[in-house]
């Protein structure tokens, strides 16, 4: 069964890393990953929440924060101890692996640290934000699958990291915002 399903992770692979694409995507993958994409995006949404909703705002971008710093850490750990080698960095398959990452890390495959923090914070900010936002929360979700696809098409993970990246992330912010919501919660203050 195990061999099933890295068969399947592997065609999905090449699928996406090698007959999917397109220059613009070309362009576009390997930009998604970088903190220049990401961090505006992040900084606006602390910057929102300072704002709007004061003293709740600081302890809703300490639950961000935490909520990231656990994902990572957790991701870290899963790398080292599944040890799975990075399909960049695979001797079997570098000379067919599309790298369009501006390097390929030395560290595990399983899990995405990418997918893991951004589905972390997407889905705190999800649960967090969705009062304030409505239907538009769901934008953090697809915000963090962007990123996520953006691993497997720039050649650095397969589609099975990214997806326990997002499980795990989801997991996190999940129980951060239950946390976070039943403990603080976020009320706007007046201005004045």
């Amino acid at each position: 069964m195990l061999d099933t399903i890295q068969q399947l992770d592997l065609r999905l692979f090449f699928k996406i890393n090698g007959q999917w694409t397109n220059g613009f995507f070309d362009v576009l993958m390997p930009w998604l990953r970088q903190p220049s994409a990401w961090a505006p995006l992040y900084l606006f949404l602390i910057l929102f929440t300072l704002i709007n909703f004061r003293w709740r705002g600081l302890a809703w971008i300490i639950f961000f924060l935490i909520s990231f710093g656990i994902a990572d850490q957790t991701s870290m750990f899963f790398k080292d101890f599944f040890g799975r080698i990075r399909p960049c960095r695979d001797p079997n398959l570098e000379h067919y692996v599309r790298v369009l990452a501006y390097y390929c890390p030395k560290s595990g495959s399983f899990t995405s640290s990418h997918a893991a923090n951004h589905f972390a914070v997407g889905v705190f900010s999800f649960f967090s934000l969705k009062p304030f936002i409505g239907k538009y929360s769901w934008l953090f979700i697809i915000w963090a699958a962007s990123i996520c696809y953006a691993q497997v098409y720039v050649g650095v993970h397969y589609p099975g990291d990214v997806l326990g990246g997002a499980v795990l992330g989801t997991l996190i912010g999940s129980l951060t915002a239950n946390v976070f919501q039943r403990r603080i919660g976020l009320q706007l203050e007046p201005l004045i």
